[in-house]
Order: C-alpha cells, then structure tokens, then sequence
C-alpha cells in the first residue's frame, strides 16, 4: 500500500468520524442559527425594528448586593428543565412497562397496552394536557404541575414504548433460550440480559424522543404554567422585545436539547461493544 493511498484512508475515516460526532451536530446548529439570525435580521431591517438587545441580560440575571439572582427567563427554565426530568423518568418508566405488556403472553396485558398507545399517539399532547387538567384534575385533585408531568409523562410514554419494544425485539433468540437454560426466571432475564443488550440499541432513539419532550414541554404554558416559554410570552407582552426575547428562548433550548446529545453521545460510546 502506497503512503498516498494510506493518507486517503485515513483522511476518509477521519471525515467519517468527525461526521458521526457530536461535534457535526453542534456546527450544523450554529449554521441555522447563523441563517436564522440572518433572515431575522433581514427581515427587521425591512420593516424597520429597532434592535435593543441591551435590555435582555436583566430578563436572564441581575447582580445586586447579596449575589447573583436569576431573571425571569432563568426562572422559567428551571421549570421546563424540573418538569422535563420528571417527565423524562416517568416516560422511561411507562414505555418500559407498556413495551413488557406488548411483549408478554398475556392477551389482558396487549389489549390495555395496546388501546393506551392508541389514546396516546392519535390524539393531540394539547387535548392530552387539558383532558388531565380540567377533567381528570379536579377528580383526582391534580394542580397544574402535576397535571402537566403527568400529560407529558403519558404522551412520551408511549413513543418510548415502541422503541423499546423494538429495541428488546432486535436482541438475539438466542439469549433468552441461554438465560433458560441458566435456569433464570423472566423477570431476571430481562433485568441482566435482555435490558442492559437492548438499551445499546435504544439509546440513540430515545435521545431524539427526550429532545422532543423538552420541546413539547412548551405546550404547558397553555395551562398557566410559568416554564421559559410563558416567562418568554409574558416578557414579550411587557417589553415589546418580540425578536430579542424569543431568540433568547430558543438560544436556551437549544442549549440544553445540544447539551443532552452530547451526553448521550459520551454513554452511547461508552455502551458500544469493543
């Protein structure tokens, strides 16, 4: 093998790796930012909007003389980022569960499995979220918080459901007739064999799944649920600071949707069979 020959293959997978990185992620981010910003820009200049980005720090955080304190904006995002992790843990929690019904032998467990991912998935997460608020709320004596963790938690639950369903599928025969073999119960079969072989595979879907909970968490604002989007609407309505506070906001989601997939990137390598 030539050395010109040698630097072509390694200029490839060099290419190839930098593609398959988080760090490609990040650019292709800051390329839409940059064009968005430039048509957002354009756009202002056309109509005349006078850009007053001076005006944001103080909606992110004053400094006064006992410390630091956190804007409004600041405020709102830990509300989306509490209501997202709960919701995160329940979701994973009912998908594991719903895609153990969808697998099991039991036609009672299908059938509930079954007409619950239907609920979920063919109705709208806004109809979910005022269902469970004004109807089942005051039933079950649910304010808004929970209200809004639990609609969540039911819609995301079931879009974890399917992948983890295909993600137990995807693992070999094979391993459940050893874990027979071994003499192992199926709860135990699944708990040290099937599980820890599947989330290598569930790993990346389930990634873009919490990236769009983090997203559809806006949608609870609708309820009078002061997250970074009802700060960012309620901030827009004081200040007349239309395009200054919504780029804002979704600065700070995009922050923290890139910040999760480059989390998930360093456990997904870590994951990886040698």
């Amino acid at each position: 093998m030539t050395r010109q020959h040698h630097n072509t293959i390694n200029d490839n997978w060099s290419l190839r790796t930098f593609l398959r990185s988080p760090l490609f992620d990040i650019f292709q981010f800051s390329i839409l930012i940059a064009g968005l910003c430039w048509l957002a820009f354009t756009s202002a200049d056309n109509i005349g909007y006078n850009w007053q980005w001076y005006r944001i720090p103080k909606y992110l955080f004053t400094v006064t003389e006992s410390g630091i304190q956190a804007g409004p904006l600041l405020v709102g995002l830990k509300t989306t980022l509490y209501i997202s992790s709960i919701s995160l843990l329940f979701a994973l929690i009912i998908g594991l569960l719903t895609a153990l019904c969808r697998l099991s032998g039991s036609s009672v467990a299908r059938g509930l499995a079954v007409f619950y991912l239907e609920i979920s998935r063919n109705t709208p997460l806004l109809i979910q979220i005022f269902f469970i608020y004004f109807v089942l709320g005051p039933a079950l004596g649910l304010d808004r918080l929970p209200s809004a963790i639990l609609a969540l938690s039911l819609f995301e639950g079931a879009y974890a459901s399917e992948i983890f369903r295909s993600g137990i599928q995807a693992v070999a025969k094979g391993q459940y007739e050893a874990a027979q073999s071994l003499g192992l119960t199926t709860l135990n079969t699944y708990r040290h064999i099937i599980i820890p072989q599947a989330l290598r595979t569930v790993l990346p879907p389930l990634t873009s799944q919490a990236i769009s909970l983090i997203k559809d968490s806006a949608l609870v604002s609708t309820i009078a649920i002061y997250d970074l989007t009802m700060q960012g609407q309620a901030l827009v309505a004081e200040s007349y600071l239309t395009f200054e506070i919504w780029f804002t906001v979704a600065i700070l989601y995009l922050i923290i949707t890139v910040f999760l997939s480059l989390v998930v990137g360093i456990l997904e390598k870590r994951l990886r069979l040698p």
